[in-house]
């Protein structure tokens, strides 16, 4: 990890109505969304939800205490400039609360906690990102792009609250599970990396969030029935 890591910057996006643009295209059609982030200039106060000012319209799979912030690395824009059709991405893009640098998904592992400002904050699980992202920047297969890099991002749930600010840095406290990396983790959900074996253990670290070790589980049953012998 490297030294420095710190806070570029912070996004907050109070939910909104976004008009259909007529084009008659999927991602056109009117919506409401939380997705549009802005930069917040000054402190902000996160709490065990997140950050003060900030809205997620499907609770379902945004926020609440496993996902209090969304974090995404600030060394990955340079990549999707070079590879798509847009001349500017800023800090916020990719629907992230919390822009990083230092702090890349192949070094960052579950249950890495840190101080930063006045909190204490926890890694809980890797960013699977959704249609949202796509819907944002219209291309059609943009959420699978990430898929395939790696470039994720992940959430923080938040231990202790307190104010933060662009330009805090992250300072590590402890790290109870060097092996389980986000990137790790992403390629056992994503991509069956280590099949029903590595599945099931990741289900077991108890700093995961409980959806993603519910699935996992779930994934390992699956996989392990998919090799027994059939019965005859």
């Amino acid at each position: 990890m490297a030294m420095s890591s710190r806070l570029i910057s912070i996004q907050l996006g109070p939910a909104m109505e976004v008009a259909e643009e007529g084009t008659h295209e999927w991602w056109d059609k009117a919506w409401r969304t939380g997705f549009y982030k802005q930069p917040a200039q000054g402190p902000q106060w996160l709490g065990y939800e997140g950050l003060r000012g900030d809205d997620q319209v499907d609770r379902k799979v945004h926020g609440g205490v496993e996902r209090a912030v969304c974090v995404y690395p600030s060394e990955h824009y340079a990549h999707w400039l070079s590879v798509l059709p847009l001349e500017v991405m800023p800090n916020g893009a990719f629907g992230e609360n919390f822009t990083t640098a230092g702090l890349l998904e192949t070094e960052v592992c579950i249950g890495d906690t840190y101080t930063l400002g006045g909190s204490l904050i926890q890694v809980s699980q890797p960013r699977q990102p959704c249609w949202k992202l796509a819907r944002r920047w219209r291309i059609k297969d943009l959420s699978a792009q990430v898929e395939r890099t790696g470039f994720s991002g992940y959430y923080f749930r938040v231990l202790a609250h307190g104010e933060v600010s662009a330009g805090d840095a992250f300072t590590l406290q402890e790290r109870p599970h060097p092996q389980w990396t986000v990137k790790t983790c992403t390629d056992i959900m994503n991509h069956g990396i280590g099949g029903a074996a590595a599945a099931a253990a990741l289900s077991q670290c108890p700093a995961l969030s409980g959806g993603w070790r519910d699935g996992l589980w779930l994934r390992s049953k699956k996989l392990g029935e998919a090799h027994m012998p059939a019965l005859v």
